[in-house]
């Protein structure tokens, strides 16, 4: 149930002490036998609050010293470029990660300290050098500091190796375990204070290298002729100067609809949990912009660190981010003649089945995988895959000759994209989901939790399909019981059952204990509860 005062503004009691959550970060000590208070690699990096002792400068400089010493067993011998965020805590892990890296002998890249540096201008940054290098010439990596839509309170550190997306299993695993050794023996991390490291700072314009090779992935031509008029919400993240970039030197009607940066996020409407979260996702969380849909053609948000997208339009509203994925590929695929003829179409397996049907109507291969962006990495590398998208409004896609754009999720692109559809077909993205649905079907989706102790998250992530005794799916007999992606064969860390007009997927939480139920269906939101239902039905009696 959402919270009574979710999409209205923050309050001054919602808004974090700044001061308190920086001094934290400096004062407070994990302890490492605490598993609460250890280095943690999800998804995206490790996560958490200097208030819980769950990122403070310990973790950094300790995850940072591993990072150095996977370098140096991978061979990367080449510069690093790191990025931050706005959130409070990534000035202070930034420098504490800067100290590392150059008592360590790191060639260090990054912007000057009153700069922010989103996530996807990082990982161009990375494919972009490492392109143009000799076989065998030393290779570039990063680091991007960002909890990306988190709260103001968290903080958060991620690792970007040379192909430039985000890190595997094997090696975040590699570091998350050496870095809790440093955090309980802090003696094996070479440091150097700030001030004296400073000087050997080389600083990087990705702000000037990011935007200007905007024109090799879109056709901002199209834009600027047909003078859509664009509203930008960076949400006070760190694509701000890069809106701001965009606005005044590529000649597109761009409006930067908020200019504020302001770490509290004081401006922000509550999520739908009654959190300030830069969810660009959510109806709650984007309720501002939403309210003035009319005043733009397209109008976009963006999270803290830009690897997410949002867009609204003046005849829908904020669209529903697995519609929008449906109707970049669809466009994309029809409007991009530099791609290869059998590039596929990558998507998550809680995305979605409207992609299934539009990759089908395309006559493209579909591989589905599981929830993370790396699964598409190897993909948008090689051009095999010219899209990768994820139901959580992440998403990447090639050049406009085929080439990698970025292997991390590009906020940036994607926000312009909407834009690049309007200019060229004359319509929204929202009239041409129109479209689609009238084509295909129209699918109801929706995410919720239902609760589950470590016991059962830990028999969940590791279920066998023959655990599925059921042979119906809410009225439809089951046609798939999934515990592997269909893709790559790679483990799901959960369960997805199929039926022919419908499907649930269920994983566990990495923080909480819930474990997460994904649902579609193309019958209608009554078949979708049904649906719900019977998925807690179903998982409950796997884990009995």
């Amino acid at each position: 149930m959402a919270h009574p005062r979710a999409g209205q503004p923050a309050l001054p009691e919602d808004l974090i002490d700044v001061d308190a959550v920086v001094s934290a970060y400096y004062d407070l000590v994990p302890d490492p036998t605490n598993p609460d208070q250890q280095v943690s690699f999800g998804t995206s990096g490790h996560r958490g609050s200097s208030l819980d002792v769950a990122f403070n400068d310990a973790h950094i400089a300790a995850t940072t010293q591993a990072i150095v010493e996977y370098r140096a067993q991978q061979g990367i011998t080449g510069p690093l470029f790191l990025g931050k965020d706005t959130h409070a805590l990534s000035k202070p892990a930034w420098i504490t990660a800067t100290e590392v890296l150059i008592a360590n002998g790191v060639t260090l890249l990054a912007e000057n300290e009153e700069d922010y540096t989103p996530t996807p201008a990082v990982s161009r940054a990375i494919v972009v050098h490492n392109a143009g290098l000799a076989p065998g010439a030393p290779q570039a990596d990063g680091i991007v500091v960002t909890p990306s839509h988190n709260p103001p309170r968290d903080g958060g550190f991620k690792y970007n190796p040379p192909h430039g997306g985000p890190a595997d299993t094997d090696a975040t695993s590699a570091i998350a375990k050496r870095a809790n050794e440093l955090l309980a023996d802090p003696s094996g991390i070479r440091r150097k204070r700030y001030s004296e490291v400073v000087g050997e700072v080389h600083r990087h314009d990705y702000l000037g290298a990011y935007c200007e090779d905007l024109v090799n992935a879109l056709d901002l031509r199209a834009i600027r002729e047909a003078g859509v008029r664009i509203g930008a919400d960076p949400m006070g993240g760190a694509s701000i100067q890069y809106w701001d970039y965009i606005a005044e030197h590529l000649g597109v009607d761009l409006t930067v609809v908020n200019t504020k940066v302001d770490p509290r996020w004081a401006f922000m409407t509550l999520d739908t949990d009654g959190k300030i979260r830069m969810d660009c996702s959510s109806p709650n969380a984007m309720a501002s912009l939403i309210h003035n849909k009319d005043a733009y053609e397209i109008s976009t948000g963006n999270d803290a660190d830009s690897d997410r997208h949002g867009v609204v339009t003046p005849d829908f509203g904020l669209m529903n981010p697995n519609a929008y994925l449906a109707v970049a590929i669809s466009y994309l695929y029809d409007h991009r003649p530099g791609w290869r003829l059998d590039a596929a179409i990558g998507k998550t397996l809680v995305s979605s089945s409207m992609i299934n049907r539009v990759a089908e109507d395309l006559g493209r291969t579909l591989i589905e995988v599981p929830v993370g962006f790396k699964w598409f990495v190897p993909g948008l590398r090689t051009g095999d895959v010219a899209f990768g998208g994820e139901e959580s409004a992440g998403a990447s896609f090639l050049a406009l000759d085929g080439s990698t754009w970025t292997t991390d999720k590009d906020g940036i692109l994607l926000a312009l994209l909407a834009s690049e559809i309007k200019g060229v077909t004359g319509r929204s993205p929202s009239e041409l989901y129109g479209d689609l649905t009238a084509r295909h079907g129209t699918p109801a989706y929706a995410r919720v939790d239902a609760p589950a102790d470590r016991e059962q998250k830990a028999k969940l992530a590791k279920l066998d399909p023959s655990a599925v005794t059921a042979t119906e799916l809410a009225g439809e007999p089951i046609t798939a019981k999934l515990t592997r992606a269909p893709g790559n064969d790679a483990p799901i860390g959960g369960l997805k059952v199929t039926t022919e007009s419908a499907w649930f997927a269920a994983r566990p939480s990495g923080t909480e204990d819930v474990y997460k139920i994904y649902a579609e269906s193309f019958r209608g939101p009554e078949h979708l509860a049904q649906v719900q239902e019977a998925a807690r039905e179903v998982v409950s009696a796997a884990l009995a």
